[in-house]
């Protein structure tokens, strides 16, 4: 009997590049969450399912995802706080 692959994989895969594409943030979160039940789904049933792989790409690209955007807020806040604080120091001084 042929292994099926894993819906739940194919998904955490496509939510993971639509999370670099047209759903941001959004299918970042869907992409870890489906790649982590996917994954879950294979390990109890080894011998009918497949996708493995998907999961972990899905995964992967969900996780590096919302890394970058967190590290992009983190510049802007530290960019517009220096900002801030360069304009407070000027305003201080004169």
């Amino acid at each position: 009997m042929p292994k099926r692959t894993s819906a739940l994989a194919i998904a955490s895969l496509v939510t993971g590049i639509l999370g670099w594409s047209f759903l941001p943030l959004v299918g970042s979160i869907v992409a870890v969450v489906t790649g982590h039940l996917a994954r879950a789904e294979i390990r109890r049933n080894p011998d009918s399912l497949d996708g493995d792989g998907l999961a972990m790409v899905g995964l992967c690209l969900g996780w590096i995802s919302i890394l970058l955007g967190i590290l992009a807020v983190m510049a802007l806040l530290l960019f517009f706080g220096g900002i801030a604080a360069l304009l407070a120091g000027a305003t201080m001084q004169s």
